[in-house]
């Protein structure tokens, strides 16, 4: 096609799409999904409305879709890390089965039974209908990992059925498109009438294998494409181009067989770009940096297609299939929860965990809709009504789970908010020894960075204005630095003592933290020297108020990015250390951590020694590991770290 045909429809769509893209954060911000936002903007734009995107520029921009549903295939295959996943195999293992299972089984039969009610299903022949049934099934397995991811993060949740969840939700991402690619080559072979035989078996396999091989071959050429010497923006480009080759050649391969054979060679793309991505995360040393290129092209990708995608709806297609949509929305949520269930039992998983599992597994999005929108490319002179009616069931998935998915993790223990206030449970707790306007404001900074804190006083009860964060703030009074005193405010589940008390009082916190409650940190503030070497002894940090200001200036001097970044004075950065909680992480090297990109791994501290770390240390139980990093990013550790 002449670029000149092209230049209008590329400049209309670029201008929707950065509508697109702010009409989503106002959606975000309203606690609805951004997906959302950019199908509704779609919608508006699309020929059924405004007419901004007439049908016949979609079907110019077709190869947007392709370029798009490749980067999310390619993101799909980064998510399954096998080294981060292998502790929680087994009940990844049977739940997944048992999901895909029911899912695909009872939604294909449904499909099948209501295909009279359904318009574009009504007038084909049985064997149409079971193609086009086996297509819906295997969409509707497919979830969402980012929703899941997002729900995670805003509750703080951890713990075993979150592992589990997240493990089960990536790896159907994967499954999803395996299915799907078994799915499309028996619906093609049906529908050109090859029919169920042997031969079928041996050409769907035969495609299945050399698509894989296909993805081999990509794996090993992404990482030259990520490593090229440019700019990221680039790399994100030259990616998306080879997404779009890979298309060109299942379609061009495709084209030749059925001119040259009485039948046609289906070669999945989506197969062949989620195993590139698999291959490259699990099997090349250009993780971080293929993530980095994904991470660089997903915003504008994601809101050019599915921008797209509701401007490709048909309304009227979509008002008449909704009672439909309905009843594959109800009988999808029936498979799922038979199959969690199943699978969770089969397992051996808690009882009470499989119970409602079933929730945590309703949210769909990026890997559906991109489905749903190849099969509108697959089968042109009907996919667009199943694209409709299948992106219908989809946002009734995305709009009804992520609260489902919320309730299921307060049920099950693991969430860390309740009634719009955090819940401290498994937070980390400090305790500052010493009322005064030096330890109130580093409570109230230890607060925002996610720590419960008290502040212990000997002094008479007294009250005062609180400030802005007080309410996080737990002002306790002591008669005394006894034992059974310490206890009654959870001295030994402290991970911090700050004691900013007489040398006596600090000394004596010193022998307790140390001696009874095995305290991990201990600040103390002190100016007699003489003291000093008691308080090493008891394992204890010191800082002298007499030359402490003069030692930051010196690290001011000499280092003033370094002591920036440990102050949380760098823009958008922060350093923390973080426990090793996960047993599903224990042994695993710092290179196959799956970490945020704009994260670096500082130290990593074991049985009280520091480690010279690098890309190979495995990292154990209980070590703390120093990183630095935006808040967000560090949030995430902490929850992939905690148990």
């Amino acid at each position: 096609m002449p670029l000149a045909q092209l230049a209008l429809p590329l400049a209309t769509v670029g201008l929707i799409a950065l509508a697109s893209s702010s009409i989503g954060e106002a959606f975000s911000r309203w606690r609805l999904p951004l997906i959302t936002g950019f199908l509704c903007t779609g919608i508006l734009a699309g020929p059924y409305v405004l007419g901004l995107i007439p049908a016949e520029a979609l079907s110019r921009l077709r190869f947007i879709d392709q370029m798009a549903l490749a980067f999310i295939a390619f993101a799909a295959g980064s998510e399954l890390n096998l080294q981060e996943m292998r502790g929680s195999f087994r009940s990844i293992r049977w739940v997944t089965l048992g999901l895909v299972v029911s899912t695909f089984v009872i939604t294909s039969t449904v499909v099948f039974l209501i295909a009279d009610a359904v318009p574009f299903l009504s007038g084909m022949p049985p064997v149409a209908r079971l193609a086009v049934a086996i297509l819906a099934g295997s969409v509707l397995v497919a979830r969402s990992p980012s929703s899941a991811i997002a729900v995670v993060n805003e509750l703080r949740a951890r713990g075993p059925f979150t592992r589990m969840v997240l493990g089960v939700t990536v790896t159907m991402d994967v499954v999803v498109i395996v299915l799907f690619a078994f799915s499309s080559s028996i619906a093609d072979a049906l529908l050109t009438q090859l029919g169920f035989d042997l031969a079928l078996t041996a050409l769907v396999l035969g495609e299945i294998l050399v698509s894989i091989g296909l993805g081999l071959v990509a794996g090993r050429l992404v990482p030259l494409l990520v490593s090229f010497p440019k700019s990221s923006s680039v790399r994100a480009g030259l990616l998306l181009a080879l997404g779009f080759l890979i298309f060109t050649l299942s379609a061009t391969v495709r084209s030749l067989t059925h001119e040259q054979w009485p039948f046609e060679v289906l070669l999945e793309p989506l197969l062949i770009c989620m195993v590139a991505g698999f291959v490259v995360t699990n099997y090349t040393g250009y993780r971080a940096s293929f993530r980095r290129v994904l991470d660089i092209a997903s915003p504008p990708v994601y809101t050019l297609f599915f921008t797209l995608a509701g401007a490709a709806l048909a309304l009227d297609v979509l008002v008449s299939t909704w009672p439909i949509a309905l009843a594959l929305f109800g009988s999808r949520v029936v498979a799922i929860a038979i199959g969690s269930f199943v699978g969770g039992t089969a397992a051996g998983d808690p009882a009470r965990l499989n119970r409602i599992s079933w929730m945590a597994f309703i949210t769909q999005a990026g890997i559906g809709l991109g489905l749903a929108k190849e099969v509108a490319g697959q089968f042109p002179s009907w996919g667009g009504s199943f694209a409709t009616l299948i992106i219908s069931v989809i946002v009734l998935n995305q709009v009804v789970g992520p609260p489902l998915f919320k309730w299921a993790l307060d049920l099950a223990g693991e969430a860390r908010v309740r009634a719009g206030r955090r819940d401290l449970r498994g937070t980390p707790l400090a305790i500052v020894f010493g009322l005064d306007g030096q330890s109130l404001a580093l409570a109230r900074q230890l607060a925002d960075h996610g720590w419960r804190v008290k502040v212990a006083t000997l002094e008479p009860e007294r009250r005062s204005a609180p400030r802005n964060g007080e309410s996080e703030i737990e002002i306790v009074h002591l008669a005394d630095l006894e034992v059974e005193t310490l206890r009654a405010i959870e001295a030994e589940k402290a991970e911090a003592f700050v004691t900013l008390l007489s040398d006596d009082e600090n000394e004596r916190l010193c022998e307790l933290a140390f001696e009874t409650f095995g305290t991990q940190n201990v600040i103390v503030q002190s100016e007699d020297r003489s003291r000093w070497p008691r308080y090493t002894e008891l394992g204890a940090t010191i800082i002298d108020p007499a030359t402490a200001l003069v030692s930051l200036l010196d690290h001011f001097v000499r280092s003033p990015t370094a002591t920036e970044l440990l102050l949380g004075m760098g823009r958008d950065q922060e350093v923390t250390e973080i426990r090793l909680h996960n047993p599903a992480l224990n042994g695993v090297a710092l290179r196959d951590l799956s970490l945020p990109l704009d994260t670096l791994v500082l130290s990593v501290s074991r049985n009280g020694a520091s480690l010279i770390s690098h890309g190979y240390t495995e990292i154990h139980l209980g070590d703390s590991v120093t990183l630095v990093g935006s808040q967000a990013s560090l949030d995430e550790v902490a929850l992939k770290f905690a148990d």
